[in-house]
């Protein structure tokens, strides 16, 4: 079973006794997300504590075999002053009494019961009783499984079925076997009798602030105040506090009054710890006041944020990031050719006992490292858009509009690795498992594979293969973009039909049945972007990060030409390993530019020296003089180079593109 930590907001001082708790009415499935989800319960009764009970719920599909699947103990829990009590989602209005996640009905036919009884009786899985039952609700759409909930149950009005998105399952008051569906009633009787709530509206005049700036937080009441009333309330989150912000958190409503408001100022610090959510939360009141809203989000806007020294995939740099490759990681390549090459390859990148994988919830916190945005360090580059999106706003709803997720450049349905439940709990990007090239569900996490992307850009995509023009069953990217991105997803696509067994990138667009199964193209397509778009410093960057989390390397950014002795026309051939550019003295000599076309200048030479011209596979091609700074022409096919610059008996080495 698991746990569940929910927040009470809601405290009555006035407890009169325990008595049986009823379900009063059910919103089960909203438009679009479910996050305004609710159950009411009520008690005969106000002010009824219910301690000794617990809600559990059952699965009534052929899956969930009419068993448990959540059970919440209700000590601790008191009834309003209408007798009520509501656990809502993130987004219900009126404001619940204590807020639960989002999805957290399942849609059914299922069913949820109030027990007299222990929580420790209903682990996941138990199948579904009468003993110790108090009351149930068994409900659903339109599917048919669950048709034996209502007998395991007793429940006498057999299978409550609701299909309107915006109404909501509630119990007659005059008859409790009785049961209609209606517009939702949350935190009111559903005869619209008892006492009349004082409603607050909370409204803050902007939910996106930037640091040094201010907004102001309105506070309105439905009906004058029958006396003062003081509203307090806390900004917070983990990385905000009361040294953050300036202005009072107490606001008083005076008799008579509907309206209150303060101004808050947001501290312009020098210190970049990002963009960041707080949340605005409201601290418990009295009777009769119910909020419309709580938890409101306030999202900071960090101005602090740090530019990095290379460039974006559209404006690339080549020369500014250094492999962080460890000695000798990929001398066992040397002399190899073939299939050899191949195996030796994946013995590296694919190290039993040494490569690790973290769950595939962890990935958002490790993509907002290795796809930062080189012009912000608060945001990530998207992929496919060519453009930079904060960091906060990363998809948690079903809406994707204006939102980033994450891509698998190898599509999960073609590959046929998906998430299991415990890869979608976060646990901390410091926890980890072992993997080998068999683990291919592991595939679904590695973040060599993965890359932070629009949303619907994502969406757009699917599990199309790669291919030059955009079809029903290929995809070539957005129109109108750079292609920045090209070169990056071949290297992905390498890199895991290396890694993993069972995957393999061909020619052309196989259809996605079981036959095909972890086969995506088009290879063709593929090497032809491989060699339009090399590897950059935002992707070498992003290959030292991975490596310092999975302990892997994408060998085909450190090293591109070993895609042509793998995939190309080089295979077969002997794989010399070529001049290593792991230079981890600071270099104070740079070239530019670079790429280069009919020329290449020097910075940093103050003698003489010479230079000498390598291809990827080691082979000298060409070898020049160059005075101190001066310009030199090059007559160079176009492709990567490794230049070795020998000046006083010490050397360095460039990589350099040539167009």
């Amino acid at each position: 079973m698991y746990k569940i930590t929910f927040l009470v907001f809601f405290l009555f001082s006035q407890i009169i006794f325990s008595q049986e708790v009823i379900i009063n009415e059910l919103y089960f499935r909203n438009p679009g997300v479910n996050d305004k989800q609710f159950i009411e319960l009520k008690t005969e009764e106000p002010g009824v504590l219910l301690d000794g009970y617990v809600m559990v719920l059952f699965n009534g599909s052929n899956s969930g075999g009419n068993s448990s699947y959540n059970a919440l103990s209700l000590d601790g829990f008191v009834t309003d002053f209408n007798g009520l009590f509501v656990l809502g989602g993130p987004e219900m209005e009126l404001s619940p009494n204590v807020v639960i996640p989002t999805n957290f009905f399942q849609i059914g036919v299922d069913a949820v019961g109030i027990y007299k009884t222990s929580i420790e009786n209903f682990p996941d899985q138990t199948l579904a009783t009468t003993e110790n039952l108090v009351d149930v609700l068994v409900y659903g759409a339109n599917q048919n499984d669950g048709q034996l909930l209502p007998q395991l149950l007793d429940f006498q009005p057999g299978i409550i079925r609701n299909t309107d998105l915006n109404k909501s399952v509630q119990r007659s008051v005059d008859n409790l076997n009785e049961w209609f569906v209606a517009e939702p009633t949350p935190r009111q009787l559903n005869d619209g009798s008892g006492i009349v709530p004082v409603l607050i509206d909370i409204n803050p005049s902007t939910t996106i602030v930037d640091e040094g700036d201010s907004f102001t937080i309105d506070f309105e009441l439905s009906s004058p105040a029958i006396e003062d009333l003081t509203i307090n309330f806390t900004l917070t989150s983990n990385t905000f506090g009361e040294g953050n912000y300036s202005g009072s958190t107490s606001v008083t409503i005076l008799e008579g009054d509907v309206f209150g408001s303060t101004t808050i100022s947001i501290v312009d610090d020098d210190i970049d710890d990002g963009d960041k959510f707080i949340n605005l939360a409201v601290q418990p009141l009295g009777d009769p006041y119910f909020l419309v809203s709580n938890f409101i989000e306030i999202i900071v806007v960090d101005n602090d944020f740090t530019v990095a020294e290379w460039g974006e995939p559209t404006q690339p740099t080549y020369d500014k990031v250094q492999p962080t490759t460890p000695v000798g990681y990929y001398e066992p390549l040397d002399g190899k050719s073939g299939e050899e090459l191949r195996q030796t390859l994946q013995n590296i990148i694919a190290e039993e006992g040494v490569v690790r994988t973290h769950t595939y919830a962890d990935v958002f916190d490790i993509l907002k490292l290795v796809d930062q945005s080189p012009s912000n360090s608060n945001q990530v580059w998207l992929m496919y858009r060519e453009e930079s999106s904060p960091k906060y706003l990363f998809q948690q709803g079903s809406s994707g509009t204006g939102f980033w997720n994450r891509e698998h450049v190898y599509p999960r349905s073609r590959g046929g690795f998906n998430s299991i439940k415990e890869d979608d709990i976060a646990t901390g990007i410091n926890e980890w498992w072992l993997s080998n090239s068999d683990s291919l569900r592991h595939a679904n996490s590695d973040v060599h594979g993965l890359r932070a992307t629009d949303a619907n850009e994502n969406s757009s995509r699917g599990n199309k293969h790669f291919g030059t023009v955009s079809t029903t069953n290929s995809y070539a990217g957005p129109t109108g973009t750079l292609g920045s991105f090209k070169g990056d997803a071949a290297r992905a696509i390498f890199y895991l039909t290396v890694r993993y067994n069972n995957l393999s990138v061909v020619n052309g667009f196989p259809e996605n049945n079981d036959e095909n199964r972890g086969q995506l193209g088009d290879l063709e397509t593929l090497l032809l972007w491989h060699s339009q778009d090399q590897p950059d410093d935002f992707e070498m960057n992003r290959n030292n990060i991975i490596y310092n989390w999975q302990k892997n390397r994408n060998p085909f950014i450190d090293y591109p030409e070993l895609v042509d002795y793998i995939w190309g026309d080089k295979q077969g051939e002997v794989w010399n390993m070529p001049l290593s550019v792991n230079q981890p003295e600071v270099q104070e000599i740079s070239i530019y530019p670079n790429p280069a076309s009919n020329y290449l200048s020097f910075s940093g030479l103050s003698v003489p020296s010479k230079v000498e011209f390598y291809s990827m596979t080691g082979k000298k091609v060409l070898e020049r003089k160059v005075e101190n700074n001066n310009q030199m022409s090059l007559d160079l096919n176009p492709g990567v180079y490794l230049l070795r610059i020998l000046s006083e008996s010490k050397s360095i080495t460039k990589k350099l593109i040539v167009k």
